[in-house]
């Protein structure tokens, strides 16, 4: 629960700054070309504010719905709906009393801001903490690649050397590049030392996309022990009236309050045909006790559990298989999935088989201990001086917009409408403990979404209020009053019913995922 109060904190004082400096941005141009600004909110303030004090002409406050802000800008069609105000002759100091160039940048500048801020940030994070960069050409042992990329001619133990001709800095960059910046062009090292050039199917992203398989690539690592069992699907049941779920990765702990690591057979407990009681830890440590009814589908989402696997087990082989790393028990799985594989484990200090249901994505729930990747010893740390980190963070504001915009074409698929998320998947990206790097990263991004969001072509965004104006600039004429309100009232509603989704997404996934 502190984690989550820590994150929900950052994810406030985030917005707050943004909020602030986006309302800002329209400020200061309205005011540059003398138009009264009436109030100036940070958040919404339906009812009643939690602040507000009467400075000059402006009422400045704060509201108590943090769902974004607003500045009421005298003789402007906003959320605000002032009719009244409308239907009175123009006055020289009003939003529309002003030359329509100048009403553009009125209207453009909160978005200008969030760019600038965003770029900014960037420049501040590498300038003050600099980067860590993983030369590919470095590596020893190849990258761990998903099993499912195998058809499409890579195999874990491979490298990438480059992607459409540029040498590969950050792992990150390959899946950016072929997820978001319609590359495909890569030259590939195998293990054997012999290069290739592979070029891969311009519609691979939305397959790795709608399948799941992530991560793409990544450092290979050791296999290590198993440290903890987990479900590998949601789960869901109603107990003595009860109702109850747990999430895919809650790890169970102990079955009628005795460790899993004592346990021999799940399979002879379910036959006893007798309510369970399961302690699991998530987000918090829990129990929960399961019906004679509900048993079977309950331990399905075990599988590493059911068959035989317990805490400190090793793994040494799957179908004959000898495992050297992790990513060979992950390959091993993917390629039976839905199939029982014969494995292979070493307890203490005996050697067991087990049989084990790998599942549709080729997994059996369960984590290792050893968290040390190879090749961790070729991580560069690079510090940037003032002038160098101006630079390097205006490529990485200009990168990360770029990457943004690609990453939207998942949005129209259905799997990308049902992964649209709200607050609750903008929190995840800061850290359950306070880390000013990480916050100042995740605000440069979320600066980045405002100012894109903010510029869509949507009544009530700045960008519906742009496509009118460029529509009086190119017709010289405006556009009428009533099709500004209506536009103002659907824009609005269609705005609530998408922030309504996003965060009903993000309550869905919290509850079942």
């Amino acid at each position: 629960m502190e984690e989550f109060f820590i994150k929900a904190l950052q994810l406030l004082s985030s917005l707050s700054i943004l909020v602030f400096l986006h309302e800002l941005g329209h400020f200061i141009p309205a005011r540059l070309f003398k138009t009264r600004v009436e109030k100036f909110y940070l958040f919404f303030n339906p009812w009643f504010a939690l602040y507000k004090r009467k400075i000059g002409e402006t009422e400045w406050g704060i509201g108590w719905l943090p769902l974004g802000g607003y500045v009421k800008i005298a003789g402007m069609i906003d959320e605000s709906m002032d009719k009244e105000q409308m239907a009175k002759p123009a006055q020289p100091w009003e939003f529309r009393s002003k030359k329509p160039w100048q009403r553009l940048i009125i209207m453009t500048g909160g978005v200008i801001v969030n760019i600038i801020v965003s770029f900014v940030l960037y420049i501040m994070v590498l300038g003050v903490w600099g980067e860590d960069q993983i030369h590919t050409k470095d590596l020893e042992y190849g990258l761990a690649v998903h099993p499912a990329m195998e058809k499409y001619g890579l195999v874990s133990g491979d490298n990438v050397l480059e992607i459409n001709g540029e040498p590969v800095l950050k792992i990150e960059d390959i899946a950016a590049g072929i997820m978001f910046r319609d590359q495909y062009n890569l030259k590939i090292q195998h293990a054997n030392g012999s290069i290739e050039q592979l070029k891969l199917s311009e519609d691979i992203e939305y397959l790795i996309f709608e399948n799941g398989w992530f991560p793409i690539f990544g450092l290979r690592r050791r296999p290590g022990s198993v440290e903890a069992l987990t479900c590998t699907a949601p789960f869901s049941w109603v107990y003595q009236d009860a109702s109850y779920t747990f999430k895919s990765g809650t790890v169970l702990l102990e079955i009628n309050d005795t460790p899993i690591s004592e346990i021999a057979s799940v399979r002879d407990m379910i036959r006893e045909e007798k309510p369970m009681s399961l302690t699991l830890a998530g987000e918090d440590t829990v129990k929960r006790t399961v019906g004679t009814k509900d048993l079977q589908k309950c331990f399905a989402r075990f599988p590493a559990l059911l068959g035989g696997l317990r805490p400190k087990d090793s793994i040494l082989s799957i179908n004959d298989r000898n495992i050297a790393f992790f990513d060979d028990i992950q390959s091993e799985l993917y390629k039976n999935k839905e199939t029982y594989v014969d494995m292979q484990i070493l307890r203490g200090k005996d050697t067991m088989d087990l049989s084990v249901r790998s599942g549709k994505m080729g997994t059996i729930g369960f984590g290792v201990s050893d968290e040390v990747f190879l090749d961790s010893d070729k991580i560069q740390h690079i510090d940037y001086s003032f002038g160098q980190s101006f630079g390097a963070g205006m490529a990485m504001g200009m990168q990360t917009l770029s990457d943004y915009i690609g990453q939207l074409k998942f949005v129209f698929t259905q799997k990308g409408a049902s992964s649209l998320g709200g607050f609750g998947t903008i929190g995840k990206m800061f850290s359950p403990t306070w880390n000013w790097r990480q916050f100042w990263t995740a605000t440069a991004f979320i600066s980045i979404i405002l100012a894109f969001m903010n510029i869509l072509p949507i009544p009530a965004l700045d960008g519906g209020h742009v496509v009118f104006l460029l529509y009086e600039m190119v017709t010289g004429r405006e556009a009428p009053q009533r099709v500004l309100e209506v536009a103002q009232m659907i824009g609005f509603f269609l705005l609530m019913g998408l922030i309504l989704y996003a965060n009903g997404n993000d309550i869905f996934n919290a509850l079942f995922d």
